[in-house]
């Protein structure tokens, strides 16, 4: 049933586990979500849940890092149809990038059209404060620099085609949304608009480095999303992102903060509450508006 292949994420593995997924479900989501660390309470928000462990589902890779749940959930949000990664996969995990991404390709082929990406990052802006919300405008691709991209090796056409334009990588209407949602919130005082440098993780960033990021136009650093945003693209979804900062970068050497996993865990509990208001208010309107569904 389920084909072999010397990668497992072939376009043949990645519609056989859709196929699987639709199998045991009835919704046919349009919204694809991804939980980022300490940001899955998301999935908790969704109503009339299907869940699965990514362990039980064929052919998907599996979350190692505390903060992730693991489980694939199913479900409304205010009457939309969303699936929704609770935990996602990361370059540091020491899995191959196509199984990373491998995700928002078995999401293509459950029929979404949107996908929304959060995660917690590190503020290099020095106007940033930790608990700040940063709508992503654009990234900077670091692994991809260095020859580490999603896309290379063998395209499959069925996917999307061999070189994928980037520049319109995230979608301006969303973001033009998720300002305007947030303003009506009240949340315009945290909303920020800004560039994501994707590392690969897993040691923090040193000082030159963060040094050099913000040089190069990077307000917020982290170890995800880029990927996952370059094959939702690849592969024709519209992006909207949205990074939590959970952290400020060390930018001085006679600074006695260090980054840690733990304060990034807790800035989540302290600020998920807000950004899951806005995401499932952002749903609603995608909804409403056909124009942007």
């Amino acid at each position: 049933m389920f084909p072999e292949s010397s990668t497992g994420y072939s376009y043949e593995d990645c519609q056989a586990t859709a196929d699987w997924l639709l199998s045991q479900t009835a919704m046919r989501p349009l919204v694809g979500i991804v939980c980022g660390s300490g940001l899955g309470g998301l999935a908790n928000a969704l109503k009339d849940q299907v869940a699965f462990n990514y362990k039980d589902i064929p052919n998907f890779p599996q979350s190692t890092v505390h903060g992730h749940a693991g489980r694939l959930v199913f479900g409304t949000l205010k009457g939309r149809s969303c699936v929704c990664m609770q935990g996602r996969f990361h370059l540091y995990e020491g899995y191959p990038i196509q199984k990373i991404t491998m995700p928002m390709r078995i999401f293509k082929l459950l029929g979404v059209e949107t996908v929304i990406l959060t995660n917690a990052a590190g503020g290099l802006n020095q106007d940033y404060k930790v608990g700040d919300i940063m709508i992503i405008r654009d990234h900077l691709n670091m692994p991809g620099f260095a020859g580490n991209n999603p896309l290379a090796g063998p395209n499959d056409e069925r996917f999307g085609v061999r070189f994928p334009c980037m520049s319109d990588a995230y979608d301006r209407e969303l973001q033009q949304l998720a300002l305007d949602v947030g303003s009506e919130l009240g949340y315009s005082d945290f909303l920020r608009e800004g560039v994501y440098c994707v590392l690969g993780g897993p040691s923090f960033e040193t000082i030159a480095e963060c040094r050099m990021l913000h040089k190069l136009g990077a307000d917020a650093v982290g170890m995800s999303t880029v990927h996952e945003v370059i094959v939702a693209r690849h592969c024709g979804m519209r992006v909207f992102a949205l990074s939590l900062i959970t952290n400020t970068a060390v930018m001085d050497y006679n600074s006695e903060e260090k980054a840690n996993h733990e304060e990034v865990l807790q800035t989540g509990k302290h600020r998920a509450e807000q950004l899951e208001r806005l995401v499932s208010t952002i749903v609603t309107r995608l909804e409403q508006n056909n124009n942007l569904a």
